[in-house]
């Protein structure tokens, strides 16, 4: 494995570490809203449903990486980190740097 391919897994990692930590973090806010109209006013319950609402989409925007980053590390694994998937060239290291996890060069993620 080269020295660019072992930045690479490790930075998968710890991306993949700081997912899974936001993750667990943020498990209550996406819990069931409890409607209690006793204990709560109207806009309280909609801030509430706002939030829980923000926090589920965040949560599948983390799986949706966790899922890309799960790819590129099996790609470093098979050898082919850094091809594009689609049309097989190599991906430019610069685009690596900024998204380890990518799977297309810059034209076929065009």
């Amino acid at each position: 494995m080269t020295d660019a391919e072992e930045t690479a897994r490790n930075r998968l990692l710890a991306m993949k570490q700081e997912l899974e930590a936001l993750s667990e973090m943020s498990e209550g806010a996406r819990a069931t809203v409890e409607l209690d109209q006793q204990s709560v006013g109207r806009l309280s319950r909609m801030d509430a449903l706002q939030g829980q609402a923000m926090a589920q989409a965040s949560e599948r925007q983390r799986r949706t990486d966790l899922v890309r980053i799960e790819a590129a590390l099996k790609r470093l694994d098979d050898g082919d980190y850094g091809y594009c998937l689609e049309c097989g060239e190599e991906i430019a290291a610069k685009r690596l740097e900024i998204d380890p996890a990518a799977a297309l060069c810059i034209t076929c993620a065009n």
